[in-house]
């Protein structure tokens, strides 16, 4: 496979030109990732507040032997559960890709916790007969310098969609930018030859969310005005990795005592 290359760096991932890797362009999720994330705080303490709660044997065993492990075990608590979805949703991924690709899989060889995904995303398959014309490529902006791997672009009622699987508890709509992302790219960078072709015109984009209870197809609204959206985000990234630094300069005027910080701990 001659897939794109990519690496991370901090918390953002970066593609790397397949014709030049002196070029590196910021992905989608990582540049969708510069919204506002306030909810995420109330979860975290929240899972922290949980696992308090729920492994209090533990934390209290923790606690007398060591204290700072108990505090990394709950201030950790978001992460394992979030890791545990990630894992779920990953598998899901790869078993999606193959069943969509025409491999019929056996459930015996498949793991409890995505039985039901499985079974479920054969049905959609077999009720909607979407015809896919690409799957699993990477699409790449010359324009607006970002890249991202989608999960389909197929015919479905015969308009042409982009469509991403979800595992999560619910369709957020953050997808929508990601999904204009995907739409209005310059050109799809394909996996096995490296060779980049068009992106087709496409109508808009959904949402497959699987559940193991169940599966939806989500119609998604992924517009020009939406695009614009992430393109905001787009300047937001850059602010944020280079825009910002340096802004601050030293004070050029001050007054008043100035106290250093063994001084204020011996207060």
């Amino acid at each position: 496979m001659a897939g794109v290359s990519t690496l991370k760096r901090g918390s953002s991932r970066f593609y790397i030109d397949p014709d030049d890797a002196h070029i590196k362009v910021p992905g989608v999720t990582s540049i969708v990732g510069m919204l506002p994330k306030d909810f995420l705080t109330f979860w975290a303490a929240k899972e922290a507040a949980e696992a308090a709660v729920n492994d209090w044997d533990l934390i209290g065993q923790l606690i007398k032997r060591n204290p700072a492990g108990a505090i990394d075990y709950l201030k950790n608590a978001h992460r394992r559960k979030s890791k545990a979805a990630s894992d779920v949703g990953t598998a899901a991924h790869d078993l999606f890709e193959r069943q969509a690709r025409g491999e019929t899989l056996n459930l015996r060889h498949v793991h409890a916790d995505i039985k039901g995904h499985v079974r479920w995303f054969d049905e959609f398959l077999q009720e909607v007969q979407p015809e896919f014309l690409h799957m699993e490529e990477t699409v790449w902006s010359d324009t607006h310098q970002y890249a991202g791997s989608f999960d389909a672009i197929a015919k479905v009622d015969g308009e042409v969609v982009v469509l991403d699987w979800k595992t999560s508890k619910a369709v957020y709509d953050s997808v929508a930018l990601q999904l204009s992302a995907y739409r209005y790219a310059d050109r799809i960078i394909l996996a096995d030859s490296g060779e980049s072709v068009g992106v087709p015109e496409m109508s808009g984009g959904a949402v497959l969310h699987v559940r193991p209870e169940g599966w939806s197809l989500v119609p998604v609204t992924c517009d020009e005005d939406v695009y614009a959206a992430f393109l905001a985000l787009r300047e937001v990234f850059t602010w944020e990795q280079h825009g910002k630094k340096g802004v601050v300069g030293r004070a050029i005027a001050s007054g008043g005592e100035t106290v250093t910080g063994t001084q204020r701990r011996a207060a």
